[in-house]
């Protein structure tokens, strides 16, 4: 599946035996790592010039005296502050007595956004003051003492969680966008997740994590990479699309357990859905199969995943590439939401369409529909005709809407020939209902089902679009998706073959004769898996035979 020098002269020198120690030191260093997650919960204030962070005070500290640093959030008729730093905000008095004019200016004059260090007591507020909307409501700080350690100028927005910025505005201020309360969010939450995925791959389940180089050759194959210019003429490195030969030179060289928080490179501009860099949770096993990684991936997950969210449900479900094509026309599909794609070419075997009989006559031609859900209520004419749009210009297909109504196929010449008898079979097949928009197509059964599965989407958008909640955006719907292809026709010579994924992929144990018969049919040990209609991770099991191997690259590949 997909700390500097010192560090390793760190490990290097814990590793060596230390007088009569009868046992390699990065044993005692495991066990340490071990204990070190049964800790108590983190000093925040360890090292630093403060007592206690701003989310944190709460009753148990009355008459604690403390030491805070933040950011001034709000002021209120220059008598309180609110303080906020990256744990919470806390409720500042400020001093109204003529003794503490000092202090007064200070936190009166300061810029909102400015950055100051306070001390005082922690007190109870004014009872009918409380504010049981903040975690700190039931206190507030008496100031006794403040410095301004940074004066805030004008900003290009207010750093407040209502307040909405353009995407451009954040990017281009991100240090500004980084103080928000989802960004802080976001980047501790995966610091948590990460660490609880070393944790749970290598305490648990003794895994070595390994650093791999990041300037090497070029890999054949794959997305195009970066290339880095050095200090020979005409040289270059390449940055790696991921550690593939590195961790496979661990498995030969007896490191059955690898795994990295590894950082990848591609160039793909071209691809909307992709990122030039990116990090992955890269793993390597030996003596597995695909029923063993594909257990290893789910535990992992359930050991990492966040405790403020529903917990994970495993075993995920499975589903086939044909199953996965033929019912969401995708290799990644959404299955949070239904609008299935059905094979409705019985119904249609006795039409007269030219349209629908040509294609029925073809070898692989089939009539296949959704249905789109309250679609004729939601959906307007102008919608249908950008789907339609869409099927011609990206597919070179037609696409039929048909109502349950008659009167509703706006004269399309094709709706002639959908007589009544076909919308009663159709609306017993698909369950139509009387605002149901059904899409039908016809053609080879590969190209209906992508575009049926591009329509679903685009559908899903517009329906959300005008209020139809479809897609639970708090369900995680995790699906394994198995079986694919070994080999594609190559694009530009469909007698070829090419590799679906890379021509080191093990082909499907029960498949492995058709290879020297009908190589076209092979399976493969290849899996992905699919997060709500994404690709978030994929692996396959590799060819340990070196005949075979041999066999697939100079004779089917032709290498």
């Amino acid at each position: 599946m997909y700390l500097s020098s010192w560090l390793s002269h760190l490990c290097g020198a814990l590793s060596r035996p230390i007088g009569r120690t009868t046992q390699p030191l990065w044993i005692s260093l495991s066990r340490n790592l071990v204990l070190s997650s049964q800790r108590k919960i983190p000093e925040f204030s360890s090292f630093v010039a403060r007592t206690n962070t701003c989310g944190e005070l709460r009753s148990s500290h009355l008459g604690q005296e403390v030491t805070l640093c933040g950011w001034i959030q709000y002021r209120r008729q220059n008598i309180f502050i609110v303080l906020r730093d990256c744990h919470g905000l806390v409720q500042v008095v400020i001093p109204q007595d003529e003794s503490a004019a000092s202090v007064k200016k200070i936190l009166c004059e300061a810029p909102l956004e400015s950055v100051v260090r306070i001390s005082g007591a922690v007190i109870s507020r004014p009872p009918g003051q409380e504010n049981p909307k903040m975690p700190t409501g039931e206190i507030e700080i008496k100031v006794k003492t403040a410095e301004l350690l940074n004066s805030c100028k004008k900003l290009p927005f207010e750093i407040k969680d209502f307040v909405k910025k353009t995407e451009a505005l954040r990017l281009q201020y991100r240090y500004l966008d980084l103080r928000s309360t989802q960004m802080q969010y976001n980047l501790r939450l995966r610091s948590q997740m990460v660490m609880k995925m070393r944790e749970y791959l290598c305490n648990l389940h003794g895994f070595v994590d390994v650093e791999t180089p990041t300037l090497f050759k070029r890999t054949p194959g794959g997305a195009k990479e970066f290339l880095v210019p050095c200090r020979k003429p005409g040289k270059f490195y390449s940055l790696p699309q991921s550690p593939q030969q590195f961790k496979q030179l661990l498995m030969v060289g007896g490191l059955d357990r690898y795994f990295q928080v590894a950082r990848c490179y591609r160039d793909e501009g071209s691809r909307p859905d992709r990122q030039p860099e990116f990090t992955q949770i890269d793993i390597e096993m030996s003596f597995v199969d695909q029923t063993g990684i594909q257990n290893l991936i789910e535990g992992l997950l359930q050991y990492s995943w966040p405790s403020d969210r529903d917990p994970v449900e495993i075993p995920f479900p499975s589903m086939t590439f044909a199953e996965a094509l033929a019912t969401y026309g995708t290799d990644k599909p959404d299955a949070r939401f239904g609008m299935k794609i059905i094979d409705v070419s019985d119904v249609f075997r006795n039409t007269k369409s030219e349209f629908l009989q040509d294609a029925l006559s073809k070898p692989q031609g089939t009539v296949k529909a959704i249905c789109v859900r309250k679609g004729a209520k939601y959906l307007k004419r102008k919608d249908i005709e950008s789907i339609r749009k869409c099927a011609t210009d990206h597919f070179n297909q037609e696409v039929l809407p048909v109502f349950l109504k008659a009167n509703s196929n706006w004269n399309l010449p094709v709706a002639k020939f959908i007589v009544e008898e076909h919308r009663l079979e159709l609306t017993r097949m698909m369950e139509i209902q009387e605002e149901d928009l059904v899409l039908l197509t016809a053609g080879e059964h590969e190209k209906a089902c992508f575009l049926l599965g591009k329509l679903r989407l685009q559908c899903a958008d517009l329906l959300e679009g005008r209020g139809v909640a479809l897609r639970d955006p708090t369900r995680f719907s995790f699906l394994w998706v198995v079986d694919f292809p070994l080999f594609l026709p190559k694009e530009g010579n469909p007698r070829e073959l090419e590799s679906a994924h890379h021509p080191f992929t093990a082909p499907h144990p029960s498949d492995s004769h058709l290879l020297y018969t009908a190589p076209e049919k092979v399976r493969s040990q290849h899996y992905d898996l699919v997060l709500n209609g994404s690709e978030i991770g994929g692996g396959s099991i590799r060819i340990h035979d070196a005949e075979l191997q041999r066999y697939i690259l100079s004779t089917l590949l032709k290498v």
